[in-house]
């Protein structure tokens, strides 16, 4: 006796005592339950019923007597129909246990995609955000295009200057019956063919 009370150990819990009843796979009970249940929530089901439980009132009332298994009040068929609905019942509160446990698993599963993608979303607004005041400072396509643009008019507006300056240099040697290129280099007294006055050669007396 003292032997067995040392066996026994407190930090473990006690084993049942008495009838053992048989265990149930919970997961292969509950898809059986749920087929049930849908199958009684089918039209199929119904109609069904309802020719069997009208044979069943035709047969108890119209066969002879000695046929009859379940004459008028039809008791059995009350207790058939008492004994179906007390399990169609919790069957189908399993089923829709069953359901809501999956819906409550979607619905986390959901709730924690939403907020992954409400991160995700944010971060890239951050970074958009970013490379938006980065490119701020940079100079774009547009930016050039539009400088070469303006480079290339003042080049244009410059050209077209030069070419009136030139045009009116022009039209006021023909003027002066000059016959010299206003635009070319002032010759000085080494070309030979102008003195330090301005004078030409020509026009200088020559002593012999």
């Amino acid at each position: 006796m003292t032997e067995q009370r040392r066996t026994e150990r407190l930090d473990l819990p006690r084993e049942p005592r008495g009838l053992k009843l048989p265990r149930v796979d919970q997961e292969t009970f509950g898809r059986w339950s749920e087929a049930i249940a849908r199958g009684m929530g089918t039209a199929n089901f119904i109609v069904y019923m309802t020719l069997f439980i009208t044979l069943w009132f035709v047969w108890n009332t119209l066969a002879p007597a000695t046929l009859r298994f379940d004459p008028y009040t039809f008791t059995f068929l009350t207790l058939v129909l008492s004994i179906q609905a007390s399990y169609a019942a919790p069957l189908i509160l399993l089923a829709q246990n069953r359901q809501a446990d999956r819906d409550r698993v979607a619905l986390d599963e959901d709730r924690r995609r939403a907020g992954m993608q409400k991160a995700d979303t944010e971060y890239l607004a951050r970074e958009i955000a970013a490379l938006r005041i980065a490119m701020g400072e940079v100079a774009t396509r547009d930016f050039l295009r539009s400088e070469l643009a303006r480079m290339a008019e003042e080049l244009d507006e410059a050209a077209q200057r030069r070419q009136r300056l030139e045009r009116r240099l022009r039209e006021e040697s023909a003027a002066r019956g000059d016959d010299a290129d206003p635009l070319d280099e002032p010759r000085d007294e080494m070309d030979g063919d102008l003195l330090g006055d301005g004078r030409r050669d020509s026009d200088t007396p020559r002593h012999s």
